[in-house]
């Protein structure tokens, strides 16, 4: 298999899953909801904090809690539900007939909430760190953020499946995924690109039919419905992708912790995508 032809193998068998088990894109859409509640709670009173006189435009103390009290929350949010996505989508690829479920989910991120707090906190930390690399250092900062960045996402990548499939701590969880990326990494960058690529591109045909068509047709209210119905297909495309991204990173997780291949990737060249180095 290609490079180019594994990575379709694998976001097929991930799409193979998700059409089995659609509930699984709840998740999500529920991360989505909760994100929008939480920049509600934080920063509208941020907004109140800031000093906005003319000559006095600045945030105060109480704005850099808020904020970072926000960037927290919302880092825990997304990991949240991401965790409970990826138990549920172990169910699914477990292949003895069990039935995945929301709340089956939600309860057992429940469960592990300490340690996802934790990794939301060890999380947010980093991506401060790592954009405050790049403000100060300028161009040679984002390059050395980029490649810092890539390598923190490429080792923490099986953290979650480890908290929430061995109930691993956030200590334990990195170094399990540290072990895991060593021991069986082979071309699995292949298959995160694959989804991204898929991504990109179901985005971008979204964008050129309805803002391509609306300014074909003319007229202001046209482009406002087409600009509206670009967004609305953004954001399912984002609910799509993140959801095959949690079945085949805990796909990943079976293979290189079990040496399991789920049968929805029989077809695939699971082997070789992931072979050992």
């Amino acid at each position: 298999m290609g490079r180019l032809a594994r990575s379709f193998a694998l976001f097929s068998a991930s799409f193979k899953v998700l059409r089995a088990h659609k509930g699984l894109a709840w998740f999500p859409v529920l991360a989505g909801i909760a994100g929008l509640l939480v920049a509600a709670v934080f920063l509208t009173p941020a907004f109140f904090t800031v000093h906005l006189d003319a000559d006095d435009f600045r945030p105060t103390v109480g704005t850099y809690v808020l904020l970072a009290a926000f960037y927290l929350v919302s880092a825990f949010v997304t990991i949240f539900f991401n965790a409970a996505l990826i138990s549920q989508a172990a169910v699914a690829l477990r292949g003895d007939g069990g039935m995945p479920g929301v709340g089956a989910g939600l309860a057992a991120a429940g469960r592990r909430w300490p340690a996802l707090l934790g990794w939301a906190g060890v999380t947010a930390t980093v991506s401060v760190v790592l954009r405050t690399i790049e403000e100060r250092l300028g161009f040679l900062g984002g390059i050395i953020s980029g490649l810092i960045g890539m390598a923190w996402r490429f080792t923490t990548y099986l953290v979650l499946p480890a908290v929430m499939l061995e109930g691993a701590g956030v200590r334990d969880g990195v170094k399990r995924s540290v072990e895991l990326f060593r021991r069986a990494w082979g071309e699995n960058v292949a298959g995160t690109a694959g989804l991204g690529i898929v991504g990109f591109l179901l985005t971008l045909a979204g964008y050129v039919v309805f803002l391509g068509g609306g300014a074909l047709l003319g007229g202001t209210a046209t482009l406002f419905v087409a600009v509206g119905l670009a967004i609305v297909w953004t954001l399912l495309v984002a609910v799509f992708i993140t959801t095959l991204s949690g079945i085949y990173q805990t796909a990943l997780y079976r293979y290189a912790a079990e040496g399991a291949v789920p049968g929805e990737f029989a077809s695939v060249d699971f082997e070789g995508a992931f072979r050992a180095r």
